[in-house]
């Protein structure tokens, strides 16, 4: 007889795979493919996962552990540079190409300065290689829930809402973030395994909430997206080539400083 664990991972899987079925019928992978490429690689692992568990239950799990959680953190970060740079559609073309590298390495700024901090007392006594790769995604929970927060707070002025996919994809991201980080700080003062159970049934019913929130979303028509106002299209050009000059001073000043070592 299937427990209440399993029964709600295998509804979590199965409601991804409606998911990424919806996705596909809508065409977001024109959007956002790495979101795409996202949903269908965790429904994989997680099946993967689950059946690991079924048939060999002895198996060291270290190892998937660690492939799963790595790929996994490396896919999601993509996916918050896709985001970020999917909010820009209206003014995309009048931005350098170098943008997106721009925005991925001002989240990987944001995610050091959260590092020091993303470390919970639950990851002490793991493995070191383990502890790491937890640590890797505990900092990445804490940016998705950053990065939902300062979208919905910038999204009047972003001319973005709830039916728009960037915002419905930072909105699934950020309440599960949200709830398995706060799961995971209440796991470091439990003593016992029924309340261990607790949580993590938590953790799994709010990742079947954000799924059952993007297929209900996903079943809709994209909105068209709204253009942004004059004032904020200057705002967002004027810091774009604000960023482009500094680079242009930057990269002529080290042909400079090139030339003169050569002269000597």
């Amino acid at each position: 007889m299937m427990g209440l664990d399993n029964t709600l991972w295998l509804a979590g899987i199965l409601t991804e795979a409606v998911v990424v079925g919806l996705l596909a019928y809508r065409r977001v992978w024109r959007l956002l493919p790495l979101f795409c490429i996202y949903c269908a690689w965790d429904v994989l692992s997680n099946l993967f996962v689950f059946l690991q568990q079924q048939y060999s239950p002895a198996s060291n799990y270290a190892i998937t552990y660690f492939i799963q959680a790595s790929i996994d953190s490396v896919l999601m970060f993509g996916v918050l540079v896709e985001l970020s740079w999917s909010v820009l559609r209206p003014i995309r073309q009048s931005l350098s190409r170098f943008t997106p590298v721009i925005m991925a390495a001002a989240l990987l700024a944001i995610g050091a300065a959260i590092w020091p901090f993303s470390m919970l007392p639950g990851l002490s006594g793991q493995l070191s290689l383990v502890r790491l790769v937890g640590h890797v995604q505990q900092t990445v929970a804490v940016l998705r829930i950053f990065f939902f927060l300062g979208l919905a707070g910038c999204s009047q002025l972003l001319s973005i809402g709830l039916r728009d996919r960037e915002l419905q994809v930072a909105t699934g991201l950020g309440f599960y973030s949200l709830v398995s980080l706060g799961t995971a700080m209440l796991s470091a003062h439990q003593s016992t395994v029924v309340q261990y159970q607790h949580l993590n049934r938590l953790v799994i019913g709010s990742f079947l909430c954000s799924l059952l929130y993007w297929a209900f979303a996903f079943v809709q028509k994209e909105a068209q997206r709204r253009e942004f106002t004059p004032q904020m299209q200057n705002l967002l050009l004027a810091v774009a080539g604000t960023a482009r000059a500094n680079r242009a001073a930057l990269r002529d000043s080290e042909i400079t400083d090139a030339k003169s070592r050569r002269r000597r």
